[in-house]
């Protein structure tokens, strides 16, 4: 299919229906907390709650080492969800899950914390114990938690969406006990018992013998994986980008030595107000990732100003600094095309356009750019002569000039140009 015929009738970000400011919009939120309450208070019994948990848990990273540890419980009863529902996944994805399905998900969970010491190499008793139980079963376990404290339910934490991704109330925790066994996998059971092991190759290990990353995650995170004196707790948004760019180095040294893929191939997907542009191209591995946020979106809130631009890249031998612009939105993109192409035994440049509507109003985190880019590769591609031509294409559906995109993106700027790409 030819690019023009792949975009015909596509409606540019401008004719989308604008909604209410950010500001405005980011007070739904506390819709939900009142939700969360009333539900709280139907299943507390006196000081302790008691219900399935999803194996799911946080941990924070302020004060560090000394952190705040954390079981994630639903309290909040959602038509037909089931306890694991609850933890973010893939399958929200699948679901076709909206911002305000997450947002009621999110605002669901009651976050039972007491203050920790991040090091739990022998740690498998107390709080902290039950919660390292919880993140490594693969299924929701029972618990029992003692509480210490009343849930806060402050509504003014959700009044700036853009320096607080949703989450549930709070409630400091006296105790937390399992009322079941949980079920290990035996992968995760090899890895706790070989304490010799770094944390990448366990992480590796885990991802080939089918944990999804997001397992991977809760398993670092409660410091089961590592060798033994290093084991610790790694706050969760630490977490996150350790497994995404861990794996994805595993991944490009897998096709390093791979052939090339044979032409041009664009890609479209678009989810809760992202439209995300894949564009692979003949060569070595390359990789940018090009995010345009347009006013009255989530991190660009004044719907009078202009887009916000940001960009990284990486050449064949990969980066070893963090990408502060992008953040953990670039390595979730990464992976998510360095997944195809491992699958395709290819290598490719690869370039990633991501266009921020303002119906992105509340931010949901980077499993959702990590799930567009990983099903961007189930839709039929559209072919382009060369890379060149496939952004001067795009450049008329892209909310910013092609000569706006030169001046950001490292590989856009590196192409061929003719005096008419700059009118």
């Amino acid at each position: 299919m030819g690019l023009d015929d792949y975009v015909e009738g596509l409606k540019p970000d401008e004719e989308y229906e604008r909604r209410k400011l950010a500001e405005e919009k980011s007070y739904a939120i506390t819709d939900y907390l009142d939700d969360a309450r009333a539900s709280f208070e139907a299943v507390k019994q006196g000081d302790s709650l008691y219900g399935a948990t999803a194996p799911s848990v946080f941990v924070g990273r302020s004060s560090y080492p000394n952190v705040s540890a954390g079981i994630l419980s639903p309290v909040a009863e959602e038509s037909g969800a089931d306890a694991d529902d609850y933890a973010t996944s893939g399958a929200w994805y699948e679901q076709d899950l909206g911002i305000d399905n997450v947002l009621q998900y999110r605002t669901g969970l009651l976050n039972s914390q007491r203050s920790a010491d991040v090091n739990v190499e022998d740690v498998w008793d107390g709080f902290v114990g039950t919660q390292r139980e919880v993140a490594i079963a693969d299924r929701p376990v029972d618990v029992e938690i003692g509480l210490a404290s009343t849930p806060d339910f402050d509504p003014d934490q959700y009044a700036q969406p853009t320096a607080n991704a949703p989450s549930g109330p709070n409630a400091s925790v006296e105790s937390a006990d399992l009322t079941e066994n949980p079920h290990v996998p035996r992968a995760v059971e090899k890895t706790l018992e070989d304490d010799d092991w770094r944390a990448q190759g366990a992480m590796v290990y885990l991802y080939e013998h089918g944990l999804d990353v997001y397992d991977v995650n809760r398993v670092l995170s409660v410091g089961a994986l590592g060798q033994g004196e290093n084991r610790r707790l790694v706050p969760t948004r630490w977490s996150i980008t350790a497994v995404d760019d861990t794996v994805g180095q595993y991944l490009r040294g897998r096709i390093r030595d791979a052939p090339s893929v044979n032409g041009v191939e664009v890609r479209l997907n678009e989810y809760m107000g992202n439209r995300y542009w894949v564009i692979l191209a003949p060569g070595n591995w390359e990789f940018e990732l090009v995010e345009m946020k347009s006013p009255g979106s989530v991190w660009n809130p004044d719907p009078s100003g202009d887009v916000w631009m940001a960009a990284a890249s990486e050449g064949y031998e990969g980066r070893t600094g963090y990408v502060e612009e992008t953040a953990g939105a670039y390595y979730a993109a990464r992976l998510g095309v360095l997944e195809h192409l491992s699958d395709r035994g290819r290598q490719a440049k690869a370039l990633v356009l991501r266009e921020v509507s303002d119906d992105y109003w509340a931010p949901v985190g980077v499993w959702q750019v990590r799930e567009s880019v990983r099903h961007a590769f189930e839709r039929e591609a559209a072919d382009a002569e060369t890379l060149h031509g496939a952004v001067r294409d795009l450049a008329e559906h892209l909310p910013v000039s092609l000569a706006a995109l030169r001046r950001k993106s490292t590989m856009v700027a590196g192409l061929q140009t003719g005096l008419g790409d700059w009118a």
